[in-house]
């Protein structure tokens, strides 16, 4: 007996899944989520199944050798996010400018430097337009996305540093008892224990 088997393709992560990881990794690299968000969404549509006829692959259409040269897999969601991103910032940190960083991952940093402005590309110049209006519009209308990792940070409860719980002596419930002065003695103090106190700083992501 002949017996056909069919085997489905793996199901492509739904959008809300892929906001959800551009936005953890911005905060995490500390880039403004609304300009990664309009980055993917300009570049793909939110689609890791994007394919240019360039060779750029994924949510934010990384060409393969750059995200060799980062060590990142282009194929892999989570990978191709993290080095859309990462490409983003390192383009802002050289211009210094949302516009010319976005003109850059577009038209590369060589050709921004060139005219020290937005190439006069139409390709480039409708790339940097269109993400500026997306970027303005998330910025005045965060994403459900957004606004749950902002909630999320908000809400996480300020837990007790496991060492301080550890080494925390238990002292159990005493009765006070009146102490004349004259059977008070000098004691020698010293200190035997110094726990760190851990404070954790939360960063906030500005015009990156």
């Amino acid at each position: 007996m002949l017996v056909l088997l069919c085997v489905a393709p793996a199901q492509a992560a739904d959008v809300n899944t892929v906001k959800a990881i551009i936005v953890k990794h911005a905060i995490e690299m500390g880039v403004d989520p609304a300009i990664a968000l309009s980055i993917a969404r300009t570049e793909s549509g939110f689609s890791h199944n994007a394919r240019s006829n360039h060779g750029a692959v994924g949510v934010f259409q990384l060409m393969p050798s750059t995200a060799k040269r980062m060590g990142l897999n282009p194929y892999s969601l989570n990978d191709n996010i993290k080095g859309g991103i990462m490409y983003y910032k390192s383009m802002y940190k050289m211009f210094g400018s949302v516009e010319l960083a976005l003109a850059a991952y577009n038209a590369g940093p060589g050709n921004v430097k060139r005219y020290n402005a937005v190439p006069p590309y139409a390709e480039t110049k409708r790339f940097v337009s269109k993400i500026m209006k997306d970027y303005n519009y998330y910025k005045a209308n965060p994403d459900p996305a957004m606004i749950k990792a902002k909630a999320a940070a908000a809400n996480k409860p300020a837990s007790t540093p496991a060492a301080v719980t550890a080494n925390k002596p238990h002292i159990p419930a005493a009765t006070m008892e009146i102490v004349k002065a004259k059977d008070v003695h000098a004691v020698k103090v010293e200190v035997v224990d110094e726990t760190p106190i851990d404070l954790e700083i939360e960063a906030t992501s500005l015009a990156i």
